[in-house]
Parts: C-alpha cells; sequence; structure tokens
C-alpha cells in the first residue's frame, strides 16, 4: 500500500489549497478514507473523511471551508481547503481503513501546510 500527499504549502489566512493523496496496492474503490492532520506540538486530529459508498463527513471546524472527495478511476483522494484559518496550520495526512476517527491502518508521509499573515 502506498499513499503519497501533495499540494500544501505556506499560504496566508483566507487562502485555498487542495490536497492531494494518490494511492496505489489496494482495491481504492472499497476503501474507507480520511484525512487527519496534526498541529505544531499537538496530536493527531480527524478532519474529514469519505467512506466507500461515497459518503463524507467533516470535523465541525472545517465545516463548510473543506470538502474531501475522491477519483476512483484515477484512485486519488483530494481535501479542498477554502478559506484557510492560521489554527489550519499542521502537518496533513491521507489514511486508509477509516472514514471517521484515528483507527486507520496505512497512513501517508504527509504534506505541510502552513497558514500565517
Amino acid at each position: 500500500v502506498q499513499l503519497v500527499e501533495s499540494g500544501g504549502g505556506f499560504v496566508q489566512p483566507g487562502s485555498s489549497l487542495n490536497l492531494t493523496c494518490e494511492t496505489s496496492g489496494f482495491i481504492f474503490d472499497r476503501a474507507d478514507m480520511s484525512w487527519i492532520r496534526q498541529p505544531p506540538g499537538t496530536g493527531l486530529e480527524w478532519v474529514a473523511g469519505i467512506w466507500s459508498d461515497g459518503a463524507a463527513a467533516n470535523r465541525q471546524s472545517v465545516e463548510g471551508r473543506f470538502t474531501i472527495s475522491k477519483n476512483s478511476a484515477k484512485s486519488a483522494l483530494y481535501l479542498q481547503m477554502n478559506d484557510l484559518k492560521i489554527e489550519d496550520t499542521a502537518i496533513y495526512f491521507c489514511v486508509k481503513g477509516t472514514a471517521y476517527g484515528l483507527n486507520y491502518d496505512y497512513r501517508g508521509q504527509g504534506t505541510q501546510v502552513t497558514v500565517s499573515s
């Protein structure tokens, strides 16, 4: 199993970023997937998830700003992040095995998102 994130960066508050997770080594259509993050100096937190049937959910603090989606033909997972806030600064990871919470079985290497003025 391989999960490779990209799309992070250094942006100002109010900006947008689109994260991508390219996957291989498993049947993507059958997997529940999530984005999780680790803010500086704190532990991991679940951000958004999408079940194999396409249903999705977000943590409350990103509701209306972040959108998780997937492209089964490309075996790719996305996280569109709009109106970024300083508190969104974190390493963002793509994980397989869960669409809610931190009970995943594989995790990518992460991509850094820094929001600062």
